[in-house]
Formats: structure tokens, sequence, C-alpha cells
């Protein structure tokens, strides 16, 4: 819910988006419900989430003594994408927090229905990288799971 704050001829208002769908908004106006009709359907801007590159793999005849004695778990860190465009409506998981395949990490909002976004691999949260309210474009990084 979205909270904006007005001062329309010298009169203080404090109005909550509640829901808006289609082309109608359900507001509250201090504290009082209402029901808007808009001229124009609501556009969100998609927020830029920084993407994460996957680690390059070593070149072929090109082993190196410190690749090969490397913590495995240092080189299998990787993030866990957005599979469609869409709004994050909570986030489940911690930085530190441990994760196995099938846990919810993210809830995402796409084409008004609720996906859960699930872990597709055991690990822990390194990074998150969106919040509540972010809009995502497909393939964007929403957390990095090591």
């Amino acid at each position: 819910m979205k909270s904006y704050k007005f001062i329309v001829n010298g009169n203080k208002y404090t109005v909550d988006i509640v829901d808006i769908e289609d082309n109608i908004a359900q507001v509250e106006v201090n504290g009082t419900p209402y029901e808007v009709q808009t001229e124009m359907q609501k556009i969100v801007q998609p927020k830029t989430v920084i993407k994460v590159a996957a680690p390059a793999a070593p070149k072929a005849g090109a082993a190196d003594a410190t690749v090969a004695k490397a913590p495995a778990a240092a080189t299998d860190v990787r993030p866990l994408k957005s599979p469609l465009p869409g709004v994050i409506l909570d986030v489940f998981v911690k930085v530190g927090d441990h994760v196995k395949p099938g846990d919810h990490v993210v809830l995402l909002e796409a084409m008004k229905m609720e996906n859960n976004i699930d872990s597709d691999k055991e690990g822990v949260i390194k990074e998150i990288k969106v919040n509540r309210g972010d809009s995502v474009m497909e393939g964007d990084v929403l957390v990095v799971i090591g």
C-alpha cells in the first residue's frame, strides 16, 4: 500500500492507495474509503535490478593449481532470476538464511497472479537484490545463493 500526503487549499490529506485494478483505485483519504475511477491505467516503470554474471568457466588446457584447490562452495554461487516480469510482493529470506530446493524465496505478482519463486538449489543466501514493491523484468536477479 502506498501512502501520500497532500495539502489542498491549506487542508492536509493523507491518501493511502489500497488497490488498483484496471482503471479503478481503492483509496482511503484521511481514513475514509473511496473508489476512484482513473482516466488511464496505472503505468509501472520497472526498477533496474543489477544482474550478477555467472562465474566464468576456465579455458580448456589452462588448469591452474589455485582453481583446483578452490572450495566447491565458493565456485557454486548462482543467482536466482525472475522467470517473468512483475512486482515483488514479499521476500521470505534474509542474508545468511539456509535454503533447500523448493523453499519459497520471493513472492512475485505477475499478470494479477501471485507466484512463489522457489530456490532451485541448496545453499546460503549471499545477497538479496530486490525489495518489496520493486518491479522486475524477466531475467533480473532476485537473490544470490551460494
